[in-house]
């Protein structure tokens, strides 16, 4: 008994003095973890990519300039046989040589609109983006602030199991004194015994849960010793009582991510159905350039020639039928009604949430209500337990059970306060105000 008593207070002292290193603040976690988690990190290079991509020349706004150059020999073997005379000319190994050098401009002027269209796409793909990087976002801060209040849960219950092993081992020691002088038999005794031995035994596996908690926060934070110690300011888990249902639902459907992204997607498919359609007007084409030519002649009456100069031309046409864009028509209108249909239905599955989210809230704040007043009584009746205990007239077993009152009570309300703040934390996140955490 005495080892398990050492053990726990080398826990416990182990334990305050690491966590004393690393006083957290939610807003320092949720800091610390926007700067340095690697899923964040990876969203945040796909938008600079999307905005990379939103750019003129990546449309076909602008025009292709290309240097080029090139050299071509021929070795000939030739026999010409004269008409007049029948003769025959044999002529070996002719090698003639020509250099090729210039600088050629290409440049679209007019696609239907495709260009145009092209742009506006890459410009919707680059707010899309932003867009995701808000919702990775929202889903860490949502995650992480859920993680750091389970934390402050664990560590008050480890509280709460601490001071259930100081009752059991106030209670074993009265026990232990009245055994030895007769008032108690050997069956209280052991009873009591029992009943320290698994308090210390719950307090022990909760020492284990805190550190799983604490290893979640740091890997979240992406800190590499995942097995930091940590020191949270809260001590308490605090509810926001205030929320307001009429309220909530505006802001979702203003500010929820998800919807906002449901828009864009429709933006998309009607841009990918004015790009079918550009498709029905011509297309003229500008190409300029300047070059030069060098040819050599072996024999040739002309020795050698060169050739400079500019060149350029202009291109219009039309594609009559290609046999596919009345396909790709009907499919981009369909896609245009899918992408409606998808925010129809998000809209829809985000007001269910908002609804189930809300009565869990509420009625979770009623519970949190009355379950404060049965941990006033639970405390009332085990005092007056303890009282009646120490006059010898209460029996250790119902000592134990205000004792275990006590605990459930302080249990309930624990799991009810936490319980409403996951529901306080999913209400905001879904009406995009959860970075109201960051404040």
């Amino acid at each position: 008994m005495k080892r398990i008593i050492i053990t726990l207070c080398i826990c416990t002292a182990w334990a305050a003095s690491a966590y004393a290193q690393y006083p957290y603040t939610l807003k320092k976690c949720l800091e610390e973890g926007l700067a340095n988690n690697y899923s964040i990190r990876i969203t945040r290079n796909e938008e600079q990519i999307s905005h990379n991509n939103a750019t003129l020349a990546n449309a076909g706004y602008l025009p292709t300039v290309d240097l080029s150059a090139g050299y071509t020999g021929t070795l000939d073997n030739t026999d010409t046989k004269t008409r007049s005379t029948g003769a025959t000319a044999s002529e070996r190994s002719i090698y003639d040589q020509t250099l090729k050098a210039g600088l050629d401009v290409n440049w679209t002027l007019f696609d239907g609109f495709n260009i145009s269209t092209t742009y506006k796409k890459l410009q919707e793909l680059e707010r899309q983006g932003e867009t995701n990087t808000r919702i990775t976002l929202e889903d860490f801060i949502a995650g992480l602030t859920a993680e750091y209040y389970n934390y402050v849960q664990q560590e008050i219950r480890l509280k709460n199991f601490l001071y259930a092993v100081s009752l059991s081992k106030e209670r074993l020691r009265i026990v232990e004194e009245r055994y030895h002088i007769g008032n108690f038999s050997r069956l209280d005794y052991q009873q009591a015994k029992v009943d320290f031995n698994a308090d210390s035994a719950q307090y022990m596996k909760q020492q284990e849960l805190v550190v799983t908690s604490r290893i979640t926060l740091n890997e979240l934070m992406a800190v590499q010793e995942v097995n930091r110690p940590l020191r949270v300011n809260d001590s308490i888990i605090t509810v926001n009582d205030d929320l307001n249902y009429d309220e909530l639902w505006e802001s979702t459907l203003k500010t929820n991510a998800n919807l906002l992204k449901a828009g864009q997607n429709t933006t998309l498919a009607q841009l990918d159905y004015r790009q079918v359609l550009s498709r029905n007007y011509p297309y003229v084409k500008l190409n300029a350039g300047y070059g030069y030519t060098f040819n050599k002649y072996e024999t040739n009456a002309t020795r050698q020639r060169s050739n400079w100069g500019l060149n350029g031309g202009i291109t219009v046409g039309i594609n009559l039928w290609d046999g596919n864009r009345r396909r790709e028509k009907r499919n981009a209108s369909l896609q245009i009604r899918n992408s409606q249909l998808e925010k129809e239905q998000l809209e829809l599955g985000l007001k269910a949430d908002l609804s189930n989210l809300w009565q869990a809230y509420r009625n979770n704040l009623r519970l949190l209500n009355l379950e404060r007043q049965n941990l006033v009584a639970a405390r009332e009746n085990h005092e007056i337990a303890k009282e009646r205990y120490l006059l010898g007239d209460l029996s250790g077993i119902e000592m134990r059970e205000a004792q275990k009152s006590l605990l459930d009570a302080e249990e309930r309300i624990l799991s009810a306060e936490y319980n409403t703040k996951v529901c306080e934390i999913s209400l905001l996140q879904l009406s995009g105000r959860i970075t109201k955490y960051l404040e």
